[in-house]
């Protein structure tokens, strides 16, 4: 094998795992940023609703995943701009929060 040949295997070795490092950075700062739109959404869902809802963080930030993701497809569907988009994810994880909070409620014993 010539110098050039493995040179340019070299390069071409750290050039994939700078894209590996690269694309799993991304991922966990995508993740980060979805938990943290989760919790906003989550606690607007719980501040619209009336009454005391029994629900954790980790309760919360799930039904704001599931209400910005739920809203997200509805609002692309239906071929809304982003304010509505939030609210429509507001709503939904308001929705869900209602219907299945109870079922995931800490006790309060």
């Amino acid at each position: 094998m010539s110098p050039v040949t493995v040179v340019i295997v070299l390069l071409l070795v750290v050039i994939l795992a700078l894209l590996l490092v690269g694309a799993i950075a991304g991922l966990a700062v995508k993740l980060l940023w979805w938990a943290l739109v989760g919790l906003v959404i989550g606690a607007l869902a719980r501040l619209v609703l009336p009454g005391q809802q029994a629900l954790g963080i980790l309760a919360t930030l799930l039904f704001g995943i599931a209400g910005s993701l739920l809203g997200g497809i509805l609002a692309d569907a239906f071929d809304l701009g982003g304010i509505l988009q939030f609210v429509l994810a507001v709503a939904v994880a308001a929705v869900l929060i209602a219907t299945l909070g109870p079922r995931f409620s800490r006790s309060t014993t």
